[in-house]
C-alpha cells in the first residue's frame, strides 16, 4: 500500500466537500482530530507559536490561540520529558502539538510521536534518502514503520470512542525543511516521497547557504523553484517566515509557516511590540546579504 499525496486527497475530496480521509474511504467521517491538518485539506493557512522552554503555564496559555504548537527541539534545549509534561498539562488546548526534531532519526520520531505530537517537522532535508527516513518512522504499518509502543499518545487522541492507532496515520503530519541550495535542487524528488505532507522554505538558512539575501532576485528564484516541484509533486507548500504569508507572489498558495498571528488577534503579554510574524529569538541571523546593496530582508 502506497501513501496518498495530502494535497491529492484535497483536490479529490474538494468536490464533495467532505475531508480527504473519508473521500479515500468512500464514507462521511468525522473531521481530523488535527485540526491543523483539516486546515490545510480545506486549503487554509495555519500558523504556530514557538515553544523553546519549559513552561506549562505559558504554554497552555499560548496554545488556545494558535492552529499548532512549534516545538523546539533542533537549537533550542528542550528535552522530550518536558515536551512530554507540556502536552499531558493541556492536550486539548487548542493548538495541536508539532515538533521540530534534530533528524530524521527513527529513535527521534518515535519518542515525539509516542508522547502525543501528531505532527513533526524536520530541518535541512537535502535528499530523498532524509526524506524517505522521515517517512518511514512516523506513521504505522502498512505504510510505514512506526512500532506500537507505550507513552500517553493513545490517552490523549484516543478518546471519545476513537481508536487511536486505526486513525493515526491519517492525522499524523510529517513536514520537511529545504534548506539549502542541493535540497533545492531536488525538491521534486524530496517532495514525491510518499508520506510527505508539506515542504517548506528554511528562509533564513537557504540565505546563509546560497549566499542570497531574500530580496535578492536569485533567493526568490530558489523559492519559487521548490514552490512550484512542491505543488507539481501534489503537496503542500509553506516557508518558515510568517511574514511570506501575505503581500508575496506565492502567498496565495502557500499554507504553512512558523510563527505569525493568532487566530483571535491575541499577543502574548512579553512579547510586547514584537511583530508576530518575527522569527523566534535567536533565529535572526543577519549573516547573508547577498548582492551589494541588497536591502536588508526578512528572516527566518
Amino acid at each position: 500500500m502506497r501513501f496518498l499525496s495530502t494535497l491529492g486527497l484535497v483536490l479529490s475530496a474538494a468536490a464533495l466537500g467532505v475531508p480527504a480521509v473519508a473521500q479515500a474511504q468512500g464514507d462521511a467521517k468525522p473531521k481530523l482530530y488535527n485540526t491543523a491538518k483539516q486546515k490545510l485539506l480545506e486549503g487554509k493557512q495555519v500558523f504556530s507559536f514557538t515553544q523553546q522552554k519549559f513552561d506549562i503555564a505559558g504554554y497552555c496559555e499560548a496554545a488556545k490561540h494558535y492552529d499548532y504548537t512549534w516545538f523546539e527541539m533542533q537549537h533550542a534545549t528542550l528535552e522530550f520529558k518536558d515536551v512530554e509534561a507540556m502536552i499531558a498539562a493541556c492536550p486539548h488546548a487548542g493548538a495541536i502539538p508539532m515538533i521540530r526534531l534534530p533528524d530524521a532519526q527513527e529513535f527521534h520520531i518515535q519518542h515525539a510521536t509516542d508522547l502525543g505530537a501528531l505532527g513533526v517537522v524536520i530541518p535541512t532535508v537535502d535528499d530523498v534518502e532524509r526524506a524517505r527516513e522521515a517517512a518511514k518512522w512516523s506513521r504505522y504499518p502498512p505504510v510505514a514503520r512506526r512500532s506500537s509502543g507505550g507513552g500517553q499518545a493513545r490517552s490523549i487522541w484516543g478518546i471519545n470512542g476513537v481508536n487511536y492507532a486505526k486513525t493515526f496515520n491519517d492525522n499524523m503530519l510529517v513536514v520537511v525543511m529545504i534548506e539549502s541550495p542541493t535540497g533545492v535542487a531536488n525538491a521534486y524528488d524530496i517532495a514525491s516521497v510518499a508520506g510527505i505532507d508539506v515542504v517548506i522554505i528554511g528562509n533564513n538558512d537557504l540565505s546563509v547557504f546560497s549566499g542570497f539575501a531574500q530580496d535578492d532576485d536569485r533567493y526568490q528564484a530558489l523559492v519559487k523553484k521548490v514552490h512550484d516541484d512542491t505543488l507539481r509533486a501534489g503537496k503542500i507548500f509553506g516557508q518558515a517566515n510568517a511574514n511570506y504569508a501575505k503581500g508575496h507572489p506565492l502567498s496565495k498558495t502557500a499554507k504553512f509557516f512558523q510563527n505569525g498571528p493568532s487566530n483571535d488577534g491575541w499577543k502574548p503579554a512579553a512579547s510586547g511590540a514584537r511583530n508576530p510574524n518575527a522569527p523566534p529569538e535567536g533565529e535572526e541571523d543577519t549573516r547573508a546579504r547577498g548582492a551589494k546593496g541588497a536591502k536588508p530582508a526578512p528572516r527566518k
